[in-house]
C-alpha cells in the first residue's frame, strides 16, 4: 500500500483546497486505474457546507487543528456488533508512517461516499505498533459515513485514513507521573477508552520491563442512557480486574427503563455523574479528560474551574 504527502501548508491553511487528484491517485494506486472515486468529494463539502446554515461536519470543524501529512489507504480485517447502535471496526494499515497517538481522531474516506467522516480511534498506539491495526467504534447515524459502517462495509472494504487532533495523553518517559480522571459522555469514550488502553501499556511496561514512562492511578467516570449502551465494558472490566487500584471505572445511565444484571449493578449509579464525585479527584498531580456532547463538557469544565483546577490541566474534545 502507498501513502501520499500533502504539502503542509495546504493541510493546515487552507484545508479545504486539498488537492483531490493527489487522494484520487492514491486510491485508484491500490484499486486500479478504472476504480470510481467520487470527483465532487472536496468541492461538495466545502462549497455547500460553508453556505448552509445546516449542522456543521467534520472537515468545517477541525479545520483549525492539527493533522498529519500522510494519508494512508487501510483495510477493513474485523467488524463487530459493539451494541445494538455501534459497530466496531478493525482496520489494517500497513504504511510504516501511519502512527496516532492515544486520543486521537482519522479522517475517513470512502472512495464511494463525498462526505469525509470523522472517527475517534479507541485502540491503542501499543496495537498499531504490534500489529499494525486499529479500531473504530461507529455509532449509526444518517451521517454518510456511519450510514456506511452500518449498510455497506463488510470485511476488505478499503478506505484511506489520515490522523489529526489535538486532544491525546502522550507523556514521554522522563515526564513526571500524573493521576488521570477520564470522563465520558456516549459515544465519546471512543478517544478515552485509547488513552485507557494506552496507560495499561504503561502499566504492564513496567511491571514486566521496568522501562517506559511511570503512570499514576486513572479514574473512568462514564455516563450513557443505558447500560446497553455501555461500549467496551468487558474490556473495561478486564483492566480493573488486571491493575487493581491502579485503574477504576463508575459507570453512570441516565435513562435506564429495565432492571440492571446482577453482574453490573456493583459498577452502576442511576442518575448523572455528580459533582461531589468529582471533587475527591482534585489535586495538583491530576490531568481530567472530558470527551462527549458540548453542554456535558461544558458544564463539568465549570464545576472543575469552581474547584480551582487550572484550566492547562481540563482537556476536553466536543462530540457533535
Amino acid at each position: 500500500m502507498k501513502a501520499i504527502k500533502l504539502n503542509n501548508n495546504k493541510l493546515l491553511n487552507n484545508y479545504f483546497k486539498l488537492n483531490f487528484q493527489e487522494l484520487a491517485t492514491l486510491i485508484r494506486e491500490h484499486h486500479g486505474p478504472h476504480y470510481h472515486f467520487c470527483s465532487f468529494c472536496y468541492s461538495s463539502v466545502t462549497e455547500s457546507a460553508m453556505k448552509s446554515k445546516r449542522k456543521t461536519d467534520h472537515l468545517e470543524r477541525t479545520a483549525n487543528n492539527f493533522r498529519q501529512e500522510v494519508i494512508s489507504p487501510a483495510k477493513v480485517c474485523g467488524i463487530t456488533n459493539e451494541s445494538e447502535t455501534v459497530k466496531r471496526l478493525r482496520l489494517a494499515v500497513t504504511n510504516k508512517d501511519f502512527t496516532f497517538k492515544a486520543g486521537q481522531w482519522v479522517d475517513f474516506f470512502i472512495p464511494e461516499v463525498s462526505v469525509v467522516g470523522g472517527f475517534s480511534i479507541c485502540s491503542s498506539p501499543g496495537l498499531l505498533e504490534q500489529d499494525g491495526v486499529l479500531e473504530l467504534a461507529v455509532k449509526h447515524t444518517v451521517h454518510p459515513p456511519a450510514h456506511w459502517i452500518h449498510t455497506q462495509c463488510s470485511l476488505d472494504s478499503e478506505v484511506a485514513l489520515r490522523v489529526g487532533g489535538n486532544f491525546f495523553f502522550d507523556p514521554q518517559p522522563a515526564d513526571s507521573p500524573v493521576n488521570l480522571v477520564l470522563i465520558a459522555g456516549g459515544v465519546g469514550i471512543n478517544p478515552l477508552f485509547s488513552i485507557l488502553l494506552h496507560v495499561a501499556d504503561f502499566h504492564r511496561n513496567q511491571e514486566t520491563e521496568k522501562i517506559g514512562y511511570q503512570m499514576g492511578t486513572v479514574k473512568l467516570y462514564y455516563s450513557a442512557k443505558n447500560t446497553n449502551e455501555l461500549l467496551f465494558k468487558n474490556n473495561i472490566f478486564g483492566l480493573m480486574n488486571e491493575f487493581p487500584g491502579k485503574i477504576a471505572c463508575s459507570f453512570h445511565v441516565t435513562q435506564q427503563s429495565s432492571q440492571i444484571c446482577e453482574e453490573l449493578q456493583p459498577y452502576i449509579t442511576e442518575g448523572r455523574i455528580s459533582e461531589k464525585e468529582l471533587e475527591k479527584h482534585v489535586s495538583k498531580d491530576t490531568l481530567w479528560y472530558i470527551c462527549g456532547p458540548p453542554p456535558m463538557i461544558e458544564s463539568i469544565s465549570k464545576v472543575l474551574e469552581n474547584f480551582g483546577v487550572p484550566t492547562d490541566c481540563i482537556y476536553f474534545e466536543k462530540w457533535w
